[in-house]
Protein backbone atom coordinates (compact mmCIF):
# COMPACT_ATOMS: atom_id res chain seq x y z
CA UNK A 1 0.00 0.00 0.00
CA UNK A 2 1.77 3.11 -1.17
CA UNK A 3 1.70 6.14 1.25
CA UNK A 4 -0.48 9.05 -0.28
CA UNK A 5 1.98 12.00 -0.87
CA UNK A 6 0.64 15.41 0.09
CA UNK A 7 1.40 18.50 -2.23
CA UNK A 8 3.85 21.13 -0.63
CA UNK A 9 1.66 23.88 -2.40
CA UNK A 10 -1.90 24.41 -2.67
CA UNK A 11 -3.82 24.11 -6.29
CA UNK A 12 -4.32 27.62 -7.32
CA UNK A 13 -2.08 29.32 -4.19
CA UNK A 14 1.69 30.86 -4.85
CA UNK A 15 4.72 30.31 -2.71
CA UNK A 16 5.24 33.50 -0.43
CA UNK A 17 9.06 34.58 -0.79
CA UNK A 18 11.47 34.29 1.75
CA UNK A 19 11.78 37.95 2.48
CA UNK A 20 8.18 38.75 2.98
CA UNK A 21 8.28 35.94 5.98
CA UNK A 22 11.20 37.48 7.26
CA UNK A 23 9.44 41.09 7.82
CA UNK A 24 6.35 39.21 8.97
CA UNK A 25 8.24 37.84 11.46
CA UNK A 26 10.26 41.20 12.38
CA UNK A 27 6.75 42.82 12.97
CA UNK A 28 5.68 40.63 15.33
CA UNK A 29 8.36 40.33 17.27
CA UNK A 30 8.09 44.18 17.61
CA UNK A 31 4.61 44.24 18.88
CA UNK A 32 5.65 41.54 21.13
CA UNK A 33 8.54 43.77 22.42
CA UNK A 34 6.22 47.26 22.58
CA UNK A 35 3.63 45.72 24.99
CA UNK A 36 6.41 43.48 26.82
CA UNK A 37 7.95 47.44 27.50
CA UNK A 38 4.65 49.17 28.34
CA UNK A 39 3.50 46.29 31.01
CA UNK A 40 7.39 47.23 32.35
CA UNK A 41 6.95 50.36 32.29
CA UNK A 42 3.09 50.31 34.02
CA UNK A 43 4.69 47.89 36.61
CA UNK A 44 7.81 50.32 37.47
CA UNK A 45 6.77 52.95 40.32
CA UNK A 46 5.87 55.94 39.01
CA UNK A 47 8.47 59.37 39.94
CA UNK A 48 6.33 62.24 41.31
CA UNK A 49 7.88 66.08 41.76
CA UNK A 50 5.72 67.51 44.62
CA UNK A 51 6.52 71.09 44.80
CA UNK A 52 8.02 72.08 48.55
CA UNK A 53 8.55 74.96 50.60
CA UNK A 54 10.93 75.71 53.53
CA UNK A 55 9.49 76.27 56.87
CA UNK A 56 10.88 80.22 57.60
CA UNK A 57 11.07 82.59 60.65
CA UNK A 58 10.33 86.07 59.76
CA UNK A 59 8.09 89.11 60.08
CA UNK A 60 4.34 88.45 59.78
CA UNK A 61 2.09 91.17 58.35
CA UNK A 62 -1.13 92.24 57.46
CA UNK A 63 -1.52 94.99 55.17
CA UNK A 64 -2.83 96.37 52.17
CA UNK A 65 -1.51 96.09 48.47
CA UNK A 66 -1.70 98.62 46.13
CA UNK A 67 -0.26 100.22 42.96
CA UNK A 68 1.27 103.50 42.16
CA UNK A 69 3.98 106.10 41.33
CA UNK A 70 7.01 107.33 42.39
CA UNK A 71 6.76 111.27 42.66
CA UNK A 72 9.34 114.00 43.90
CA UNK A 73 8.02 115.79 46.74
CA UNK A 74 9.11 118.99 45.92
CA UNK A 75 10.40 119.97 42.45
CA UNK A 76 10.50 122.75 40.46
CA UNK A 77 7.57 122.99 37.31
CA UNK A 78 8.36 125.42 34.42
CA UNK A 79 5.37 126.66 32.40
CA UNK A 80 4.90 128.85 29.22
CA UNK A 81 5.34 132.67 29.94
CA UNK A 82 2.64 135.05 28.95
CA UNK A 83 3.42 135.35 25.77
CA UNK A 84 1.54 135.48 22.60
CA UNK A 85 1.81 132.84 19.55
CA UNK A 86 4.93 131.10 21.41
CA UNK A 87 6.66 128.07 19.28
CA UNK A 88 9.26 125.90 21.24
CA UNK A 89 12.82 125.53 18.71
CA UNK A 90 14.83 123.81 21.88
CA UNK A 91 13.81 121.63 24.16
CA UNK A 92 16.19 119.79 26.43
CA UNK A 93 16.25 115.88 26.38
CA UNK A 94 13.91 114.15 28.80
CA UNK A 95 15.67 112.19 31.69
CA UNK A 96 18.60 113.80 31.08
CA UNK A 97 20.90 115.39 34.12
CA UNK A 98 20.57 119.29 34.35
CA UNK A 99 22.56 121.55 35.78
CA UNK A 100 21.19 125.07 37.01
CA UNK A 101 21.21 127.99 34.62
CA UNK A 102 20.91 125.16 31.48
CA UNK A 103 18.35 126.16 29.22
CA UNK A 104 15.63 124.08 29.34
CA UNK A 105 13.03 125.23 26.76
CA UNK A 106 13.40 128.33 23.94
CA UNK A 107 10.77 129.80 22.23
CA UNK A 108 11.25 131.43 19.01
CA UNK A 109 11.96 135.04 19.20
CA UNK A 110 11.62 136.23 15.91
CA UNK A 111 7.60 137.27 15.89
CA UNK A 112 8.66 138.83 19.24
CA UNK A 113 12.30 141.05 17.93
CA UNK A 114 9.97 142.02 14.69
CA UNK A 115 7.56 143.46 17.21
CA UNK A 116 10.21 145.25 19.26
CA UNK A 117 11.46 146.80 16.41
CA UNK A 118 7.27 148.09 14.65
CA UNK A 119 6.85 149.19 18.88
CA UNK A 120 10.40 151.24 18.99
CA UNK A 121 9.47 152.98 15.33
CA UNK A 122 6.18 153.88 16.65
CA UNK A 123 7.63 155.95 19.95
CA UNK A 124 9.57 157.64 17.68
CA UNK A 125 7.02 158.27 15.36
CA UNK A 126 4.93 159.79 18.13
CA UNK A 127 7.71 161.73 19.56
CA UNK A 128 8.21 163.32 15.98
CA UNK A 129 4.88 164.20 16.04
CA UNK A 130 4.90 165.69 19.49
CA UNK A 131 7.52 168.67 18.40
CA UNK A 132 5.41 169.31 15.27
CA UNK A 133 2.52 169.73 17.35
CA UNK A 134 4.39 172.13 19.77
CA UNK A 135 6.13 174.13 16.75
CA UNK A 136 2.21 174.25 15.62
CA UNK A 137 1.27 175.71 19.03
CA UNK A 138 4.66 178.38 19.48
CA UNK A 139 2.97 179.82 15.96
CA UNK A 140 -0.85 179.68 16.93
CA UNK A 141 0.59 181.61 20.48
CA UNK A 142 2.65 184.26 18.60
CA UNK A 143 -0.43 184.80 16.66
CA UNK A 144 -2.78 184.95 19.57
CA UNK A 145 0.12 187.14 21.57
CA UNK A 146 0.03 189.72 18.61
CA UNK A 147 -3.68 190.14 18.50
CA UNK A 148 -4.16 190.22 22.40
CA UNK A 149 -1.47 193.26 21.75
CA UNK A 150 -3.37 194.77 19.31
CA UNK A 151 -6.71 194.85 20.90
CA UNK A 152 -5.03 196.12 23.95
CA UNK A 153 -3.31 199.04 22.21
CA UNK A 154 -6.95 199.74 20.68
CA UNK A 155 -8.63 199.33 23.99
CA UNK A 156 -6.24 202.53 25.31
CA UNK A 157 -6.29 204.26 22.50
CA UNK A 158 -10.09 204.47 22.64
CA UNK A 159 -10.11 205.59 26.21
CA UNK A 160 -7.61 208.13 25.19
CA UNK A 161 -10.40 209.55 22.54
CA UNK A 162 -12.61 209.19 25.22
CA UNK A 163 -11.37 211.29 27.54
CA UNK A 164 -11.32 214.24 25.42
CA UNK A 165 -14.89 214.45 25.69
CA UNK A 166 -14.82 217.68 27.33
CA UNK A 167 -13.34 219.32 25.28
CA UNK A 168 -15.39 218.12 21.70
CA UNK A 169 -18.79 217.63 21.31
CA UNK A 170 -21.72 215.88 22.86
CA UNK A 171 -21.90 213.44 19.86
CA UNK A 172 -18.22 212.65 19.10
CA UNK A 173 -17.77 212.03 22.95
CA UNK A 174 -20.58 209.37 22.95
CA UNK A 175 -18.73 207.48 19.68
CA UNK A 176 -15.53 207.74 21.62
CA UNK A 177 -17.33 206.34 24.43
CA UNK A 178 -19.14 203.18 22.07
CA UNK A 179 -15.36 202.70 20.83
CA UNK A 180 -13.92 201.96 24.29
CA UNK A 181 -16.73 199.40 24.78
CA UNK A 182 -16.61 197.59 21.48
CA UNK A 183 -12.74 198.01 22.38
CA UNK A 184 -12.91 196.31 25.76
CA UNK A 185 -15.05 193.75 23.87
CA UNK A 186 -12.59 192.33 21.21
CA UNK A 187 -9.87 192.23 23.95
CA UNK A 188 -12.16 190.05 25.67
CA UNK A 189 -12.77 187.69 22.60
CA UNK A 190 -9.05 187.86 21.84
CA UNK A 191 -8.33 186.74 25.66
CA UNK A 192 -11.27 183.54 25.56
CA UNK A 193 -9.58 182.61 21.80
CA UNK A 194 -6.28 182.88 23.68
CA UNK A 195 -7.78 180.53 26.20
CA UNK A 196 -9.38 178.44 23.84
CA UNK A 197 -6.36 177.61 21.96
CA UNK A 198 -4.29 177.14 25.70
CA UNK A 199 -7.36 174.49 26.24
CA UNK A 200 -6.59 172.50 22.88
CA UNK A 201 -3.50 172.49 22.77
CA UNK A 202 -3.20 171.02 26.33
CA UNK A 203 -4.94 168.48 25.22
CA UNK A 204 -3.13 167.58 21.98
CA UNK A 205 -0.26 167.15 23.80
CA UNK A 206 -2.13 165.20 26.58
CA UNK A 207 -2.96 162.96 23.75
CA UNK A 208 0.31 162.70 22.43
CA UNK A 209 1.65 161.68 26.18
CA UNK A 210 -0.64 159.09 26.09
CA UNK A 211 0.25 157.70 22.76
CA UNK A 212 3.63 157.97 23.97
CA UNK A 213 3.30 156.07 26.79
CA UNK A 214 1.46 153.29 25.66
CA UNK A 215 4.16 152.99 23.21
CA UNK A 216 6.41 152.81 25.69
CA UNK A 217 4.41 150.05 27.48
CA UNK A 218 4.72 147.87 24.48
CA UNK A 219 8.27 148.38 23.73
CA UNK A 220 8.95 147.49 27.73
CA UNK A 221 5.87 144.09 27.36
CA UNK A 222 7.74 143.00 24.15
CA UNK A 223 11.53 143.52 25.71
CA UNK A 224 9.86 141.66 28.70
CA UNK A 225 8.48 138.89 26.31
CA UNK A 226 11.73 138.72 24.67
CA UNK A 227 13.31 137.96 28.16
CA UNK A 228 11.23 135.30 28.45
CA UNK A 229 11.89 133.28 25.78
CA UNK A 230 14.45 131.05 27.59
CA UNK A 231 13.13 129.01 30.43
CA UNK A 232 16.19 127.85 32.79
CA UNK A 233 17.19 125.40 35.11
CA UNK A 234 16.40 126.81 38.67
CA UNK A 235 17.74 124.06 40.36
CA UNK A 236 20.04 120.67 39.55
CA UNK A 237 18.21 117.79 38.96
CA UNK A 238 16.57 115.60 36.02
CA UNK A 239 14.57 117.03 33.11
CA UNK A 240 11.30 115.83 32.73
CA UNK A 241 9.03 116.70 29.37
CA UNK A 242 5.55 116.65 30.54
CA UNK A 243 2.60 115.75 28.16
CA UNK A 244 1.41 118.13 25.65
CA UNK A 245 -2.59 118.32 26.66
CA UNK A 246 -3.77 119.61 23.46
CA UNK A 247 -1.76 117.45 21.14
CA UNK A 248 -3.56 114.90 19.41
CA UNK A 249 -2.47 111.15 20.30
CA UNK A 250 -3.74 107.69 19.04
CA UNK A 251 -7.08 106.80 20.66
CA UNK A 252 -7.60 105.24 23.89
CA UNK A 253 -3.33 106.60 24.57
CA UNK A 254 -2.33 109.18 26.87
CA UNK A 255 -1.10 112.75 24.84
CA UNK A 256 2.55 112.55 23.86
CA UNK A 257 5.09 114.64 25.63
CA UNK A 258 5.98 118.18 24.28
CA UNK A 259 8.57 118.17 21.24
CA UNK A 260 10.36 121.05 19.54
CA UNK A 261 8.33 122.68 17.13
CA UNK A 262 5.02 122.73 19.03
CA UNK A 263 2.73 125.29 19.59
CA UNK A 264 2.50 126.42 23.48
CA UNK A 265 -0.19 128.28 25.15
CA UNK A 266 0.44 130.28 28.50
CA UNK A 267 0.45 128.84 32.01
CA UNK A 268 1.30 125.33 29.57
CA UNK A 269 3.21 122.88 32.07
CA UNK A 270 5.59 122.09 29.39
CA UNK A 271 8.72 120.20 31.70
CA UNK A 272 9.87 119.90 35.77
CA UNK A 273 12.58 119.31 37.36
CA UNK A 274 12.23 117.47 40.19
CA UNK A 275 14.13 117.16 43.31
CA UNK A 276 15.59 113.61 43.94
CA UNK A 277 16.23 114.19 47.74
CA UNK A 278 12.63 113.58 48.75
CA UNK A 279 10.36 111.38 47.27
CA UNK A 280 7.01 109.78 47.36
CA UNK A 281 4.53 107.03 45.80
CA UNK A 282 1.50 108.36 45.02
CA UNK A 283 -1.34 105.64 45.51
CA UNK A 284 -4.67 104.85 44.79
CA UNK A 285 -6.60 102.82 47.71
CA UNK A 286 -9.65 100.89 46.52
CA UNK A 287 -13.02 101.73 48.95
CA UNK A 288 -12.93 98.60 50.49
CA UNK A 289 -9.84 99.49 51.95
CA UNK A 290 -9.25 103.05 52.62
CA UNK A 291 -11.09 102.47 56.05
CA UNK A 292 -8.41 99.94 57.07
CA UNK A 293 -5.61 102.54 56.89
CA UNK A 294 -4.24 105.24 59.06
CA UNK A 295 -1.99 107.88 58.80
CA UNK A 296 1.71 106.86 60.06
CA UNK A 297 1.24 103.58 58.77
CA UNK A 298 4.63 102.15 57.70
CA UNK A 299 4.57 101.13 53.72
CA UNK A 300 6.97 98.32 51.53
CA UNK A 301 7.60 100.11 48.39
CA UNK A 302 8.85 97.39 45.02
CA UNK A 303 9.56 99.37 42.34
CA UNK A 304 9.54 98.09 38.93
CA UNK A 305 12.26 99.26 37.90
CA UNK A 306 14.79 98.99 40.90
CA UNK A 307 13.24 95.07 41.73
CA UNK A 308 16.37 94.45 43.60
CA UNK A 309 15.61 96.66 46.55
CA UNK A 310 12.37 97.04 49.46
CA UNK A 311 12.26 100.70 49.85
CA UNK A 312 10.25 101.68 52.92
CA UNK A 313 7.92 104.76 53.22
CA UNK A 314 5.29 105.93 56.02
CA UNK A 315 1.73 107.04 54.56
CA UNK A 316 1.21 110.34 55.23
CA UNK A 317 -1.77 111.67 53.01
CA UNK A 318 -5.07 110.04 52.34
CA UNK A 319 -7.75 112.12 50.65
CA UNK A 320 -11.05 112.15 52.39
CA UNK A 321 -12.64 112.58 48.75
CA UNK A 322 -12.89 109.90 46.41
CA UNK A 323 -11.81 110.31 42.97
CA UNK A 324 -13.60 108.55 40.28
CA UNK A 325 -12.53 108.20 36.94
CA UNK A 326 -14.65 107.05 33.74
CA UNK A 327 -13.52 104.23 32.19
CA UNK A 328 -16.35 104.39 29.56
CA UNK A 329 -19.84 105.21 28.53
CA UNK A 330 -21.12 103.19 31.38
CA UNK A 331 -18.55 102.51 33.57
CA UNK A 332 -16.48 104.44 36.11
CA UNK A 333 -13.75 103.60 39.13
CA UNK A 334 -13.93 104.90 42.45
CA UNK A 335 -10.72 105.43 44.60
CA UNK A 336 -9.29 107.54 47.33
CA UNK A 337 -5.81 109.21 46.09
CA UNK A 338 -2.77 108.77 49.00
CA UNK A 339 0.50 109.49 48.86
CA UNK A 340 3.85 107.78 51.15
CA UNK A 341 7.10 109.57 51.94
CA UNK A 342 9.97 107.23 51.06
CA UNK A 343 12.52 107.14 54.16
CA UNK A 344 15.06 105.59 52.19
CA UNK A 345 16.20 106.32 48.38
CA UNK A 346 17.98 104.59 45.79
CA UNK A 347 19.85 106.99 42.86
CA UNK A 348 18.52 105.02 40.07
CA UNK A 349 14.46 106.61 41.14
CA UNK A 350 12.51 108.53 38.79
CA UNK A 351 9.49 110.18 39.11
CA UNK A 352 6.68 108.31 36.94
CA UNK A 353 8.30 105.01 37.98
CA UNK A 354 5.36 101.91 38.31
CA UNK A 355 5.36 100.61 41.90
CA UNK A 356 3.42 98.39 44.71
CA UNK A 357 3.07 99.35 47.95
CA UNK A 358 2.56 97.16 51.10
CA UNK A 359 1.16 98.75 53.63
CA UNK A 360 1.08 97.26 57.01
CA UNK A 361 -1.76 97.38 59.15
CA UNK A 362 -0.37 94.48 61.83
CA UNK A 363 3.07 92.87 62.10
CA UNK A 364 4.57 90.34 64.54
CA UNK A 365 8.36 89.62 64.42
CA UNK A 366 9.93 86.29 64.52
CA UNK A 367 7.07 83.75 63.31
CA UNK A 368 7.37 80.28 62.13
CA UNK A 369 5.89 80.82 58.85
CA UNK A 370 4.50 78.57 56.24
CA UNK A 371 3.29 79.24 52.65
CA UNK A 372 -1.30 79.38 53.19
CA UNK A 373 -1.75 76.75 50.47
CA UNK A 374 0.75 73.93 52.05
CA UNK A 375 -1.74 73.64 55.45
CA UNK A 376 -4.18 71.10 54.57
CA UNK A 377 -7.35 69.91 56.29
CA UNK A 378 -6.84 66.18 58.19
CA UNK A 379 -10.48 65.24 60.18
CA UNK A 380 -10.87 68.93 60.31
CA UNK A 381 -8.01 70.63 61.53
CA UNK A 382 -4.62 72.15 60.01
CA UNK A 383 -1.91 69.91 59.19
CA UNK A 384 1.06 70.10 56.75
CA UNK A 385 2.62 66.98 54.98
CA UNK A 386 6.52 67.53 56.02
CA UNK A 387 8.96 66.34 53.44
CA UNK A 388 11.15 62.60 54.88
CA UNK A 389 13.87 61.91 52.15
CA UNK A 390 11.63 61.03 49.47
CA UNK A 391 8.73 60.41 51.08
CA UNK A 392 6.16 62.59 52.96
CA UNK A 393 4.32 62.18 56.23
CA UNK A 394 1.12 64.42 57.45
CA UNK A 395 1.44 66.04 60.54
CA UNK A 396 -1.20 68.06 62.29
CA UNK A 397 -0.41 72.06 63.67
CA UNK A 398 -1.11 74.02 65.37
CA UNK A 399 -1.90 77.91 63.60
CA UNK A 400 -2.32 81.37 64.31
CA UNK A 401 -3.21 84.19 61.92
CA UNK A 402 -2.54 84.01 58.64
CA UNK A 403 -2.49 86.99 55.41
CA UNK A 404 -2.88 86.52 51.76
CA UNK A 405 0.31 84.57 51.25
CA UNK A 406 1.09 83.00 54.68
CA UNK A 407 0.78 81.25 57.90
CA UNK A 408 1.74 81.57 61.44
CA UNK A 409 2.48 78.02 63.11
CA UNK A 410 2.16 77.94 66.74
CA UNK A 411 3.28 74.03 67.43
CA UNK A 412 4.53 71.16 65.13
CA UNK A 413 7.05 72.81 62.53
CA UNK A 414 10.50 74.22 63.24
CA UNK A 415 12.18 76.82 60.55
CA UNK A 416 14.29 74.63 57.86
CA UNK A 417 11.94 71.78 57.67
CA UNK A 418 10.22 71.28 54.28
CA UNK A 419 6.44 70.89 53.56
CA UNK A 420 4.69 70.02 50.46
CA UNK A 421 2.57 72.38 48.83
CA UNK A 422 0.16 70.11 47.65
CA UNK A 423 -1.51 66.52 48.64
CA UNK A 424 1.46 64.08 47.70
CA UNK A 425 -1.20 61.36 47.20
CA UNK A 426 -3.09 63.98 44.40
CA UNK A 427 0.24 64.52 42.58
CA UNK A 428 0.84 61.24 41.90
CA UNK A 429 -2.52 60.39 40.87
CA UNK A 430 -2.27 63.40 38.33
CA UNK A 431 1.37 61.77 37.57
CA UNK A 432 -0.13 58.69 36.49
CA UNK A 433 -3.25 59.93 34.21
CA UNK A 434 -0.34 61.92 32.62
Amino acid sequence: MSKEVKPKQRIGQKKRPAWQKALLWLAGLAVLGGGGYYAYQQAMPTKVEVPVAKVRKAEFTISVRTRGEIRSTRSSLLTAPQVPELRIVRLAESGKPIRKGEVVVEFDAAQQEQTLLERTTAVRTVDSEAVQVKASHRIVDEADNMNLMTAGYNLERAKLEASKAEVLSEIEGAKNRIDVGISEGELGQVKTTVKAHDTTQNADLARIQQRREKALRDVERTRGYLGNMVIRAPIDGVVNILPNARASGSFGSAPPPFKEGDRAWTGAQIAEIPDLSQMRIELKLDEVDRGKLQLGQRAKVRVDAVPDKELLGELDWISPIASVVQRGPWSSEKSFPARATLTNLDPRLRPGMSATAEIVLESQPDCVLIPARASFLSNGKPAVWVQKGENFELRRIEVGKRNDTDIIVLKGLSPGEMVALENPAEAAKKAKKL
